[in-house]
């Protein structure tokens, strides 16, 4: 089985695209607008993990951490 490696300057709609399976776990890292396809296709297309952590306030060190919990190799 591949590693599933997470990129976290790449973007959301590119990320959830390749792993629909982050939609889930991004969502429940407080990424809200993840789950609306509409948002992600076009909010998503300019954020990435890094970018989105910076404008919802989240630390991006707690969900790099938390996406590696999750099976995820994180790129940063």
């Amino acid at each position: 089985m591949a590693e599933k490696i997470i990129d976290l300057d790449k973007t959301l709609y590119d990320l959830t695209a390749q792993y629909p399976e982050t939609i889930d776990v991004l969502f429940e890292l407080g990424f809200m607008g993840v789950k609306n396809l509409v948002m992600r296709e076009t909010h998503g297309r300019q954020m990435t993990v890094r970018t989105g952590c910076g404008h919802l306030g989240l630390d991006l060190g707690a969900v790099a951490a938390a996406l590696k919990a999750k099976g995820f190799a994180v790129k940063s």
